[in-house]
């Protein structure tokens, strides 16, 4: 009965923390309903990078997708490992990125040089030999599919056939011959080659034989008896010849004296048109005979 009026209006501080937080209290403030700063300013920037990753995820698709086949080349299309039918012509081919792989073969004549090989002829010399091989793909999907390097298999091929050659052919064939061999180097190494693999040898060529020293030195004493034997023939020929007409020219002169007698003065004009201090007298034959018979007699 002896509490006042103004204990009983005021609220005791545990009555305040229960109504503060039991009872939200609305804020009025026109500030309270905006978003924040950051919402706002994030929404255009993430607008910009979507739409700078889809510019630059299309670029890559269509940098995939799109390819330019040369002239020269022709295109194979695996897809998911696997070869699809028809080979892209030279220009412009699409495929499907990811999803497809263009591998381009050239057709081009490609030129190998074919190391130099070790062997022994039919005739038992060693010679070692080196050849050069001319060929171009003809079947691009066989080229690929077929054989995994078809550059190194067609160059071991080579070099097995090259030495298979030189021990089936004499010197003098090597030497001379290259021609037939090149002929049947061609054959055997195209054999395996363009069937299975897609490969075409057009040419192979024999580039350079390399003998021994001790070879070298016996061909050049035969070429230089062999070119001794040849002068010494002409040589006799050329006798044979000249007495041959030296024969007939005595005959012709004996059948008419005033030949003879002409010939011997040719003769002395020949001698006399040359400066020197040679003196020929001719002696007639004939009076030589006269003297030697009346010696005799």
């Amino acid at each position: 009965m002896g509490t006042s009026i103004d204990d009983r209006a005021t609220p005791s501080p545990r009555s305040r923390v229960g109504v503060s937080l039991g009872t939200p209290v609305a804020d009025s403030s026109p500030l309270a309903d905006a978003p924040p700063a950051s919402e706002v300013s994030m929404g255009p920037l993430q607008a910009i990078i979507v739409i700078v990753l889809i510019v630059v995820v299309g670029l890559i698709t269509i940098i995939g997708a799109v390819h330019i086949v040369q002239q020269y080349e022709r295109g194979v299309v695996f897809r998911l490992g696997r070869v699809r039918d028809g080979i892209r012509g030279p220009g412009l081919t699409l495929i499907v990125p990811v999803i497809d792989r263009l591998t381009k073969v050239n057709l081009q004549i490609t030129t190998m040089s074919v190391p130099g090989q070790d062997g022994i002829t039919r005739d038992n010399v060693s010679v070692r030999v080196d050849a050069v091989v001319y060929f171009r793909v003809v079947d691009p999907v066989k080229a690929l599919v077929n054989v995994q390097n078809y550059l190194y298999a067609v160059s071991q091929v080579a070099q097995t056939s090259l030495r298979a050659v030189i021990g089936r052919a004499d010197l003098d064939e090597l030497l001379s011959d290259r021609d037939k061999l090149n002929a049947e180097l061609t054959s055997i190494i195209d054999t395996p080659t363009e069937g299975p693999w897609g490969v075409r040898i057009e040419r192979v060529e024999l580039k350079d034989v390399a003998l021994p020293e001790s070879m070298k030195r016996s061909m050049s004493r035969q070429a230089e008896a062999e070119r001794e034997r040849r002068a010494r023939v002409i040589a006799a020929e050329g006798e044979y010849q000249a007495a041959t007409k030296l024969a007939q020219a005595a005959a012709t002169m004996a059948g008419d004296p005033a030949a003879l007698q002409l010939r011997l003065l040719q003769t002395v004009v020949e001698v006399a048109a040359e400066k020197n201090s040679t003196l020929v007298m001719p002696f007639p034959v004939e009076l030589l005979r006269f003297l030697d018979r009346a010696t005799g007699t």
